[in-house]
């Protein structure tokens, strides 16, 4: 997270790789052997930040922006193969990638007082969501991307 001018070119295609590209080339990988499945299923992880503005994450939005935009092109190209393709965004979740900064930072406390839930989310809350989309009961869901967020998305 930093601000957009002291991002290298190099740093922005490091980021477009990690995020978006190898997303990409793995769904496309994955193409045939979905669609052999007859009920393929491709669920991206975005972030919130798509939707909102994190202070400093103008790179790493972009990228996911990148992602949700490949997310409803291919649920439209692919569907005809019946590959349903989903993204989940995410706020911030108590994984190990906050971990450093400690429960009790003011960034984290800061974050959770936007949450109109109050908190952060947990790992389990998104894999729920993640797993849904891949169950038959959302058959009829492709092209969406879902927050996952309690709320945060809905506050400026």
């Amino acid at each position: 997270m930093k601000p957009t001018m002291e991002w290298a070119a190099e740093e922005c295609t490091h980021m477009m790789a990690t995020n978006f590209e190898s997303a990409l080339h793995l769904s496309q990988l994955a193409h045939p052997l979905l669609k052999a499945s007859s009920s393929g299923n491709i669920v991206f992880i975005s972030t919130i930040g798509t939707f909102i503005v994190y202070q400093g994450g103008a790179i790493y939005s972009a990228s996911k922006g990148a992602m949700n935009q490949i997310t409803k092109h291919l649920a439209c190209e692919w569907a005809k193969d019946n590959i349903r393709v989903n993204g989940v965004a995410p706020a911030t979740i108590n994984t190990s990638l906050v971990e450093y900064l400690g429960k009790d930072s003011d960034i984290l406390m800061k974050e959770a007082s936007r949450v109109p839930l109050g908190r952060l989310g947990e790992p389990e809350e998104v894999a729920s969501v993640v797993a849904f989309l891949c169950l038959p009961a959302a058959s009829y869901v492709t092209g969406q991307i879902i927050c996952i967020d309690g709320g945060r998305a809905q506050i400026s």
